[in-house]
């Protein structure tokens, strides 16, 4: 197995702001677009079925609780799996006469730094690669009391694997085989969320992108006769747009502790797709690269369908929230199911199956006193269940285990007293498969998340 370097690069346009907002904001996209173009070397041969390896669906806060979502909303974090939080966003009152209201906006952004171990069953030898990629970059926008939108892009779906085979044949002596895939699937989106009392609903509508690359290249050895190589490869981008919503409903069991449960999926998707096969024979060079000598078949722009499958996740969260004598915490599950065996790529089945999966987490946030570390909250999580990957008739269970803490940073800029910034850090350790699979997976992955918040459209007062 190799490696190979995947460059995104996402830019953002964002509305002109008061100028203390602006400075905070653009640190945190310099932030991630200095790193956005890391080395992106992770290997996963499972990532070759269906829409590849899927990418975390949720923030990083969520992600140190074991990604649990469905009925999680707070005022200072987007939650953009379920939209029905974004009715959470802070919006301060409105001045009827002046017509005009401040409101708390949040930007979220995150990234991932992942190491893989791949084993094959039965067999002590290992492969080891390792990953630094984009997570999500998220802003989230009050429009008034109980009302917010959010708008953002996330990655869905990875897809990268590079294997090689040697083998024997009769009467040829031997073949070399390299398997190779490249792409995965991104998601921008823009959804709004309201509540009316205790109940919330929110929708996102995106547009899903992205594309799959797969060839496999066979050279033949033979000490008398000379073979070309061949390349059997098939290239397909596609694009459509995504729609998914959300409802939560909150009541407060006593006055310090809340229930939240919550609901959210989206209906299964069609998403237009072009496809190119490629049947070429070509020379290598140690110079040039691969040179074609001869299309023996080419067909492009080959137009058709991927089905993305439904999908529902619910749950519910009980909560206390810290005061200066107690301290507080969060403990929440969600159960999420979704139909893999809908999805089709050009009208054709793949290697997957209908999955579930288990999440249970929780947070402590200790009594709020003046020491720094009792404004630290930490979370811890594991999730279940197996994934929708199902080669050879054998199902692959994945398990997770999570640990998170959220730490604020000191605000020392006077001209902006409301600006509030927290790390979020999440970090994850994923088996995937077991000896009855072909190959198991384990991976340590690294999450960083930057957790920015002001207040926007503050009318300052200057007196003389």
């Amino acid at each position: 197995m190799q490696s190979a370097k995947s460059i995104i690069s996402k830019i953002f346009n964002m509305l002109e702001i008061r100028k203390t907002s602006t400075g905070l904001l653009l640190l945190g996209v310099v932030f991630i677009g200095s790193l956005v173009p890391a080395a992106a070397q992770d290997n996963s041969p499972y990532s070759r079925y269906g829409i590849g390896t899927l990418s975390p669906s949720t923030n990083i806060l969520n992600r140190g609780m074991g990604s649990l979502s469905a009925a999680y909303r707070d005022p200072l974090t987007i939650n953009f799996n379920n939209p029905a939080s974004y009715s959470s966003f802070i919006s301060y009152a409105e001045q009827k006469a002046k017509k005009s209201f401040q409101s708390r906006v949040v930007l979220d952004a995150g990234l991932n730094f992942g190491s893989r171990t791949l084993r094959e069953s039965n067999n002590p030898e290992k492969f080891s690669s390792s990953d630094g990629y984009f997570s999500y970059i998220q802003v989230g926008i009050p429009l008034k009391h109980n009302w917010g939108m959010s708008f953002g892009i996330r990655p869905v779906s990875r897809i990268y694997y590079k294997m090689s085979r040697r083998e024997y044949l009769n009467g040829i002596d031997s073949a070399f085989t390299e398997f190779n895939g490249d792409g995965g699937a991104f998601l921008p989106t823009i959804g709004t969320g309201f509540a009316i009392k205790n109940f919330s609903v929110g929708a996102n509508i995106g547009y899903m992108f992205g594309r799959k690359d797969f060839s496999t290249k066979r050279t033949l050895f033979n000490d008398t006769v000379s073979y070309k190589s061949a390349n059997y490869e098939t290239k397909a981008s596609f694009g459509g747009l995504f729609y998914s919503a959300g409802i939560q409903y909150k009541a407060n069991l006593t006055k310090a502790v809340s229930l939240t449960l919550g609901v959210y999926g989206n209906m299964e998707q069609k998403i237009n797709a072009s496809q190119d096969i490629i049947r070429e024979t070509f020379t290598h060079d140690a110079t040039t690269g691969n040179r074609t000598l001869d299309s023996v078949d080419y067909e492009k722009n080959l137009k058709g369908k991927i089905i993305y499958p439904s999908q529902v996740g619910t749950g519910f969260v009980v909560e206390k929230l810290p005061s200066t004598k107690e301290a507080g915490w969060l403990l929440g599950v969600d159960f999420i199911q979704t139909k893999w065996t809908k999805y089709r790529f050009y009208n054709a089945t793949d290697a997957v199956k209908n999955n579930w999966e288990v999440r249970i987490g929780g947070q402590f946030r200790p009594a709020a006193k003046r020491n720094y570390f009792s404004n630290v909250s930490y979370r811890v999580g594991v999730f279940t269940g197996p994934d929708y990957i199902y080669v050879d008739s054998k199902e692959l269970k994945q398990t997770g285990f999570t640990f998170g803490l959220g730490l604020p940073l000191a605000n020392y800029n006077r001209q902006a007293a409301g600006q509030a910034t927290i790390i979020n850090l999440a970090l994850e350790y994923i088996k995937r498969g077991n000896n009855s699979n072909y190959v198991k997976e384990n991976l340590f992955r690294v999450s960083v998340g930057l957790n920015l918040s002001d207040i926007w459209f503050q009318k300052r007062k200057y007196v003389d």
